[in-house]
């Protein structure tokens, strides 16, 4: 029986912390931390996620600008906006949020975004400077499992780490951040994706396995060794006959991980809360360096 990595908990934690530093800033009769997010197009998915860093801000006190557009908008448009955003000293950080509509060159995007207004992580110079082990804005998935892995006191160092997946987002800054200096860090890291042959082999001699792969339950309980740390990046819809329609599968096969694992994160409840909380953080961040 594995034990649980909470996030869900660790998140409301990390916001609290949150909220007593930014009564703490308003009582000094200082402006409160600003968050803006740029919304393209009509995803549910995306609509919702930017709806919940909306409320995230309203829980912590920092002051939230939504900016929807429709897809109808072009790349030059969006730029301008962008300009716009990186010029309003009013603002202390903003996120688009991905994906953006077909036909847009999303790494032109990132690259607009001021980097010390970049929130996300995922701007080339926050990206440089992580893998340079400088201070940087961490992308928040990853933050939040190193922030999740911390909290539980998981001993990273020394350890052989697999992370499944090489996105940008997630798995590339994962493999970076594990095999960095400090704890957690210090660990054996091994990238596979999806020219690795044999991931079984890989995945059996880990002792902490991190998927992001977006392919629900696509680790079983018999490709880890027992007392292994399962950390699921993954979320995706699961088309189903119930109320909503579809329901939400990680990418690890809970049922036959969970029994052998040491340690797992659930799927809701687990990465995405931290990811969210990541994002508080990296505000906050960017607001203090400004005073």
């Amino acid at each position: 029986m594995a034990q649980i990595l909470d996030g869900l908990k660790v998140s409301k934690d990390i916001k609290q912390e949150i909220k007593v530093e930014v009564d703490k800033i308003l009582a000094a009769g200082k402006r409160p931390p600003h968050l803006a997010a740029i919304l393209v197009g009509e995803s549910g998915a995306s609509k919702a996620y930017v709806n919940s860093k909306v409320k995230d801000c309203k829980e912590v006190g920092f002051k939230s600008t939504l900016l929807k557009f429709s897809d109808t908008i072009t790349e030059g448009e969006l730029l301008g906006e962008i300009q716009k955003l990186n010029q309003n000293p009013d603002i202390d950080g903003f996120i688009v949020q991905l994906p953006i509509p077909k036909g847009m060159d999303e790494q032109k995007v990132i690259d607009a975004i001021d980097a010390s207004k970049d929130v996300d992580g995922f701007h080339p110079e926050n990206f440089g400077r992580m893998a340079l082990e400088m201070e940087a804005y961490l992308p928040a998935t990853p933050y939040g499992i190193m922030t999740l892995l911390e909290r539980y006191n998981i001993d990273t160092q020394g350890k052989h780490c697999v992370v499944i997946g090489r996105s940008r987002i997630v798995g590339r800054p994962m493999s970076i951040l594990m095999s960095s200096k400090g704890n957690p860090g210090n660990a054996t890291v091994t990238l596979v994706h999806s020219h690795t042959q044999n991931i079984e082999e890989f995945t059996k001699n880990a002792d902490i396995v991190i998927v992001a792969l977006g392919a629900p339950k696509y680790l079983k309980g018999s490709m880890i060794k027992k007392g292994a740390v399962i950390v699921d990046v993954g979320i995706t819809r699961v088309e189903d006959t119930g109320e909503k329609g579809y329901h939400l599968e990680g990418d690890v096969d809970y049922e036959s991980c969970e029994p052998k694992a040491g340690w797992i994160t659930p799927v809701p409840g687990g990465v995405g809360p931290m990811t969210r909380a990541m994002l508080m953080k990296n505000t906050l961040l960017a607001y203090k360096r400004k005073f």
